[in-house]
């Protein structure tokens, strides 16, 4: 069941570690299924160890339809996201270091890189303290996670989310690019931000990112 969807799990789950986003078995990958099913990587497993048949199948409720493992400990939170915000269709727990520490100093990372406006639509909230494993983890990323693409739990990692997989694993990813820049010039001195209007046209211009897409309008390329 679902086969597919799982392998590209597993594969996502070895993308946070070769990013740097996770270490060893840290973290999690989700995904709804159109028919209402939800995947959930397990419990303690590291990534490259892990073949589809360790992915659960469960339904909204958490009850598991298919799969053997241990349920991941982050399950009840993310069961709460997905009942709370049916416009997500995956979610990437991570515990990635520069974006963490980010949280641990601000409550808002806001916009200074373009990439981060691509990736996540804005500004990243820091959410209030929540325990590891529990359904606050959840509640607090619906509360604080607004039009962006992801949340810094304070004191933990990030929820990175998307309408599919590929969007939550850009989500996460270039929240950690933005970290480790904003780190590094934070190091030397005060980091320029970027204008409201130059964050609305960075979104705007990534909608034309990529194979597939129209040609960038003309309109849109100007110095704001």
């Amino acid at each position: 069941m679902f086969e597919k969807e799982k392998a590209q799990m597993t594969k996502a789950g070895m993308k946070m570690d070769r990013y740097g986003l996770i270490a060893l078995s840290g973290g999690n990958v989700s995904m709804r299924m159109p028919s209402g099913e939800i995947l959930i990587t397990p419990s303690g497993m590291i990534y490259e160890d892990m073949v589809p048949a360790d992915v659960l199948v469960m339904d909204i409720d958490g009850n598991v339809i298919e799969g053997t493992r241990k349920t991941s400990s982050d399950t009840e939170g993310l069961l709460y996201i997905y009942k709370h915000r049916e416009d997500i269709n995956s979610v990437i727990h991570t515990h990635q270091p520069y974006a963490t520490a980010v949280g641990l100093v601000e409550d808002e990372f806001e916009v200074n890189l373009t990439t981060l406006a691509n990736a996540c639509g804005g500004n990243v909230k820091v959410t209030p303290f929540s325990s590891a494993g529990s359904v606050d983890m959840g509640i607090d990323t619906v509360e604080n996670l607004g039009d962006s693409l992801a949340v810094i739990l304070a004191n933990h990692g990030v929820m990175a989310v998307g309408e599919n997989l590929k969007q939550a694993l850009c989500a996460a990813v270039y929240l950690e690019e933005a970290a480790k820049t904003y780190l590094s010039a934070k190091a030397i001195g005060e980091p320029r931000k970027m204008t409201k209007e130059q964050v609305t046209q960075a979104v705007e211009l990534f909608h034309f990112y990529g194979q597939g897409t129209p040609v960038i309008p003309k309109e849109l390329v100007k110095r704001i």
